[in-house]
């Protein structure tokens, strides 16, 4: 774990509180409480690797000019011991914290040492957090928004891990219900019209080619031999022979895109071991139900909600919240994960509050439950957005995706944008093999440092392990700014974790390209003085590392050649 950069800002603010209580023992400042103050980066870094704001802050309470305040805090600075080297008061009295060349140093020896490690922490502290994502209906094949769920899902749950949470990955298998219902009403019709004239399709029934295809399939098997029998046993059968089979695609296509559950979870479950029946009961004995018309219904207004909803139909059917609150009561109270996260797409905002409130009537603690929720995505080629039905079948699918744009790009892209912004995927840009191409960018930021070593060791100059003194010496502007980059990839990854946005992470990896694409246009490696060139190699090693770590964090190929 390397926290070199969190070490050296609770250095800086250390240093400013004991030079506050120092001055206010010795009477140079009167007795006051010390509010928090900002410590953050300079615009130019010219000006310090860090300014803190402390003697604006403090302005009030101490009854001073701000300038007259930190001209007292730096006459009582002790830095020993610690990374700053000099501080200088700038403006009104901001104080600018320069740190020493150790710290650089440092840093690149925390990559060096910790190596596919580098970036991680214990800042989770192990909690058990589980990560529900895509959770595609069954009946047919995933979508777009399901591609954007899946690599975000996926993203999020690896830096949580990353970030010392104990992680698993679940999907959540809609197998009962109105859904599966309309499925097998839809596979019946097809089957049927194999058979018969005149059956047409409901409108609001599933008209995809796979509905055709499962129906073609399941007759080549049996033949007509189900024609004569009942309605309800026909559909059944057919359900029973398609549903694997779409689970299975689910699976497939899933493990085509890098992504791997720990758990498939299956709503039947709830049904057939009585927890859905459970939770009705749980609900009545917290005294939030009653019955209108016949149907029992939830008091969601007691918890803040705008209206009361239905958990039974008159005719005894739950509705399918209540396998849902089944489902979340099962995350947090059976299996006792500590946080359950769904990542679900934007239309389901007003869903959230009446989950929440469930759960809290059931004794829940509801923040236990994080819900992040997505915006939609549109494809663009050649500047237009693609229409697609997905009533007609013809909507764009994960798997069609995935055929058209390379796995990489896909899983980059769906991460370059916070969850709740809407995004438009560029086709074109995503398979294209230039600069402007984000994943593209980074990847050959790392082929370019892999061939800088090569080409080295090919002339005779192989990479060796540098003293602190050597890596003291990358003092120029480019090569600092690409260290405090390479720095602070730890606590970034911290900050995704913590704001449930992977895209902090893409946005970093661009940043780090662009970073040492700079330094090494403005350095050159190779050179005669041959301590300053194996420094240098080792911040191109060193950052080659970390970008393969971000790229591992994505899941997608760091390659050596491009």
């Amino acid at each position: 774990m390397s926290l070199l950069v969190t070490k050296a800002k609770e250095q800086i603010v250390n240093a400013v509180n004991s030079a506050a209580q120092k001055a206010i023992s010795e009477g140079a400042l009167p007795e006051a409480e010390l509010s928090a103050f900002t410590v953050e980066v300079p615009a130019n870094r010219e000006h310090g690797d860090y300014a803190v704001n402390a003697a604006m802050s403090w302005a009030r309470v101490f009854r001073k000019a701000p300038r007259q305040i930190a001209e007292i805090l730096t006459a009582n600075f002790d830095f020993e011991g610690s990374y700053i080297e000099r501080c200088e008061i700038a403006g009104p009295g901001f104080i600018n914290f320069f740190l020493s060349d150790s710290y650089y140093a440092d840093i690149l020896a925390d990559i060096a040492a910790l190596g596919a490690d580098y970036g991680k922490s214990d800042y989770g502290k192990g909690k058990k957090v589980l990560v529900e994502f895509v959770s595609a209906n069954p009946t047919g094949p995933m979508h777009i928004g399901n591609a954007r769920g899946g690599a975000l899902g996926d993203a999020l749950a690896a830096i949580l891990s990353a970030a010392g949470f104990y992680t698993e990955r679940e999907f959540y298998i809609n197998d009962a219900g109105n859904q599966i219902n309309k499925f097998g009403l839809s596979l019946d019709l097809r089957y049927s019209q194999l058979y018969r004239d005149g059956i047409e399709m409901p409108e609001d029934s599933y008209h995809g080619e796979d509905i055709i295809n499962h129906a073609k399939a399941f007759a080549e098997k049996y033949g007509d031999s189900f024609m004569d029998k009942d309605e309800q046993t026909r559909r059944k059968a057919l359900v029973e022979f398609a549903l694997p089979l779409n689970i299975q695609g689910l699976h497939d296509d899933l493990l085509k895109y890098r992504i791997e559950y720990d758990t498939w979870f299956r709503e039947s479950t709830l049904h057939n071991n009585g927890e859905a029946s459970r939770i009705i009961s749980l609900l009545k004995e917290s005294g939030h139900t009653y019955e209108l018309e016949g149907a029992l219904w939830f008091k969601a207004t007691d918890f803040g909600c705008d209206k009361d909803f239905v958990l039974v139909r008159a005719n005894g059917v739950p509705t399918y919240v209540v396998p849902d609150i089944a489902y979340h009561y099962n995350k947090l109270e059976v299996r006792k994960f500590d946080k359950a996260i769904d990542v679900l797409g934007a239309d389901h905002h007003g869903y959230v509050p009446r989950l929440k409130a469930a759960l809290t009537a059931l004794g829940v603690d509801a923040d236990r439950l994080d819900v992040v929720l997505m915006q939609m995505v549109r494809l663009v080629r050649g500047g237009e957005v693609i229409k697609a039905s997905k009533r007609s079948g013809k909507a764009i699918t994960l798997v069609t995706l995935l055929d058209e744009v390379p796995i990489d790009a896909a899983r980059f892209f769906f991460n370059l944008r916070e969850p709740n912004s809407h995004f438009d995927f560029d086709l074109d840009l995503a398979v294209s093999e230039s600069n402007s191409n984000p994943v593209y960018y980074v990847q050959y930021a790392y082929a370019r440092i892999c061939s800088i070593i090569r080409n080295l060791e090919a002339e005779g100059v192989k990479m060796r392990e540098c003293t602190p003194d050597e890596l003291c010496a990358l003092n120029t502007a480019d090569e600092r700014e690409l260290i405090i980059h390479l720095g602070a990839l730890t606590d970034e990854i911290v900050l995704s974790a913590k704001s449930y946005d992977p895209a902090r992470i893409t946005h970093y990896a661009v940043e780090l390209a662009t970073k040492f694409h700079k330094f090494y246009s403005s350095c050159r490696v190779k050179g005669d003085d041959e301590a300053l060139m194996q420094a240098r190699l080792n911040l191109c090693a060193n950052t080659a590392a970390v970008i393969k770590n971000v790229l591992s964090l994505l899941k997608i190929d760091a390659p050596e050649k491009m």
